[in-house]
């Protein structure tokens, strides 16, 4: 019987032993999981948005940010495609050039405006946003971004457009390229909305910029250049 309890008392020991070992080992094991938590994949889509925004978006506010960028240029609206062709045609090509560059100096200045309304649609992002963009397809943050600041960012760009437009004289420019073109024979007269035809050619390349950045998180390992980035986007490499 003492032989019995000897060896209960051992093995109770050696247990006891044991379960403290690996409890002593649970914090370093847990640190091994990689979370899938609310804070880590809401925090890692916002992370990948700003980035999209600091590194995309404030590029298009430089001078010549969408004049010398061909995957935004803002060329003339398809009514003046015509206008333009014109112009070249009768030796006015400088004249046209010029209308073009107003537009997009135009542009660059309005989406100077566009930072806080991301920001803002950033931090209101809740975990439902972000679990869908994360196992969404390679624009699903953009979109949301577009679907939730469209609106707030042409109310803002189209009074900076249209104040641009007056300030660097485009008005003027664009009022003698139509009056030129108006006064060629046989040709049909045009007056379009140059500044919502601006306003919204700039939203469409902002949002651009944006998809590209955020391609580029999505499908290049090395451009996910926090630990935060290459945590939360590991989890989309395997959905």
């Amino acid at each position: 019987m003492k032989k019995i309890l000897l060896l209960a008392v051992t093995f109770s020991l050696t247990s006891c032993a044991q379960v403290q070992q690996t409890l002593n080992q649970l914090p370093q094991i847990a640190s091994q999981i990689p979370s899938t938590g609310t804070v880590d994949i809401a925090s890692g889509l916002k992370e990948a948005l700003n980035k999209g925004i600091t590194e995309q978006v404030s590029k298009l506010t430089a001078v010549d940010g969408f004049y010398k960028n061909e995957a935004v240029k803002i060329l003339m609206p398809e009514e003046l495609q015509k206008v333009d062709a014109t112009l070249r045609k009768v030796g006015l090509s400088s004249l046209a050039d010029e209308g073009i560059k107003m537009l997009n100096r135009a542009a660059e200045d309005a989406v100077k405006e566009a930072t806080p309304i991301f920001v803002t649609a950033v931090k209101n992002m809740s975990f439902t946003d972000a679990k869908n963009i994360l196992l969404g397809n390679d624009s699903a943050a953009t979109s949301y971004l577009q679907g939730s600041t469209t609106t707030a960012l042409y109310g803002k760009f189209n009074p900076v457009i249209k104040s641009s437009f007056e300030k660097v004289g485009a008005d003027v420019v664009w009022k003698n390229i139509i009056t030129k073109y108006n006064t060629i024979p046989l040709v049909k007269k045009v007056n379009p909305d140059l500044t919502d035809y601006t306003t919204n050619q700039a939203l469409s390349g902002v949002f651009k910029m944006i998809a590209v950045e955020e391609k580029e998180i999505r499908n290049n390992i090395s451009a996910r250049t926090t630990p935060l980035l290459q945590k939360v986007f590991a989890m989309q490499d395997g959905k």
